[in-house]
Parts: structure tokens; C-alpha cells; sequence
């Protein structure tokens, strides 16, 4: 599951990049559209990953605290 949900984020990060940088939103281009059925749930499912993402911060290793 955090597999899935990192390679989401990732094609999230990717399209809003290429959005800023080209002004194309590569997801709602491929599916014909950002208001389509399949766009919006691809929005969805990005949303949903960045948000199980979260948890990631909560499993990383606590920082050295004693070198700055």
C-alpha cells in the first residue's frame, strides 16, 4: 500500500510540475480532459495517496539532535 501510494504522489508531483512549467496538465490531457470520470479519479486517488503519505513522517527516524 505504501508502494501505491508513493508512486501516486509521485505522478501527482510529475503532473503538477509539467503544469508549471508548461501550462499542460498531463493527466487530464491523456484522459480526455480534467472534468472526465477517469480524471477525477485519478484526482481522487492522489489526493487519498498524499494524504496515507502523511504517515510517512511518523515512520522516519528521529534526527540526531545532538549535531547541528
Amino acid at each position: 500500500m505504501n508502494r501505491l501510494a508513493l508512486i501516486l504522489v509521485i505522478i501527482g508531483a510529475l503532473n503538477w510540475g509539467i503544469l508549471s512549467v508548461v501550462g499542460l496538465d498531463l493527466v487530464g490531457w491523456l484522459f480526455g480532459g480534467q472534468g472526465t470520470v477517469v480524471s477525477r479519479l485519478i484526482y481522487g486517488l492522489v489526493g487519498l495517496a498524499g494524504i496515507w503519505a502523511c504517515s510517512f513522517f511518523f515512520k522516519l527516524p528521529a534526527a540526531n539532535k545532538s549535531s547541528s
